[in-house]
């Protein structure tokens, strides 16, 4: 049995089809995938999925046999990320990552936690979005992150901020001459939505519509901050998003709170529980300093005015 057996195996249990999976995950001929599946489970002794013109399912094998395979193939992406660690110049390495837009706030303070170790270490800082972030620090490619508070298996978390949402306009939309915005007036607007890949912010919004008794459609669905802002100035659309998304605002486009009470989403910090780096230590044990004189509340309203934004 071989790691590339398992991935073979993962992917045609994720996709639920031996085409798809070939074509799309694998990019191999499905003969062959086919083959390597059998040598899988002749290895094995049982069979791990059922064939049938609609797909693939796996037996009640083979869904032991996957928890199994994704956890050693995580295994073994730890071990050689932590190889590749180990081979690299005497300065040792400290890696952060980011919710896009969120480094613009928290990447000084994040520093300032390591002032005494800056000399001797290197950090390397990325941006993403959360399930991005979780998954790098899973595989032990982050050490630690900037993210969505949600419970993760293997992590830590640690809310340091709520971060209220705003509405995002163009610069001349007729509410943009607000000073607040209510979100019932929406309702007839081109909404740019958040799709399914930012969960949480998905959610915040989906329950903060249904408080509000706002029955909205998204036109469009994003993913990420600077397509949404795009998308609002090419559309003349609206959107809600985390107030740090104004440090992507162009001058063609204005954020404004919103009316009533604001809606928060959380910002953590996550960091694997097996990580056993001294400047995870040494990071985590200064922590309380990253919301020392923090305020949480709502952002400036920003308008195409503002030099900040041009």
């Amino acid at each position: 049995m071989e790691l590339r057996h398992l991935r073979y195996f993962v992917a045609v249990a994720e996709e639920g089809s031996l085409t798809v999976a070939a074509e799309k995950r694998l990019h191999t001929a499905q003969p062959s995938l086919s083959r390597q599946i059998r040598d899988l489970e002749y290895e094995v002794g049982v069979p791990l999925l059922t064939r049938s013109v609609h797909g693939v399912e796996l037996t009640a094998a083979g869904r032991a046999f996957l928890d199994h395979a994704r956890l050693t193939l995580t295994q073994a992406e730890a071990a050689a990320e932590a190889a590749r660690r180990a081979a690299q110049p005497s300065k040792q390495v400290f890696a952060m990552g980011f919710l896009t837009g969120q480094e613009v706030d928290w990447l000084p303070r994040a520093t300032s936690l390591l002032r005494d170790e800056l000399a001797n270490i290197e950090i390397r800082v990325s941006s993403d979005h959360s399930a991005a972030l979780a998954d790098e620090l899973v595989h032990g490619k982050l050490d630690i992150a900037f993210l969505r508070a949600e419970q993760l298996p293997d992590l830590e978390i640690k809310v340091v901020a709520r971060e209220p949402l705003v509405a995002i306009l163009p610069s001349d939309h007729r509410l943009a001459q607000r000073r607040v915005v209510d979100v019932g007036d929406f309702i007839g607007e081109t909404y740019i939505g958040i799709s399914k890949v930012p969960r949480v912010l998905r959610t915040v919004i989906a329950e903060y519509f249904k408080r509000r008794g706002v029955e909205i459609t998204a036109s469009l669905e994003i993913d990420n901050y600077a397509m949404a802002v795009s998308l609002v100035a090419s559309t003349r659309g609206v959107a809600l998003l985390p107030a740090s998304a104004q440090n992507f605002l162009p001058w063609s486009v204005v954020s404004r709170p919103l009316k009533g009470e604001v809606p928060t989403i959380d910002v953590a910090v996550a960091y694997h529980k097996a990580n056993s780096s001294p400047i995870l230590k040494s990071f985590l044990s200064r922590i309380d300093e990253l919301t020392t004189g923090r305020s949480d509340n709502p952002a400036r309203p920003s308008g195409s005015k503002s030099k900040l934004r041009r």
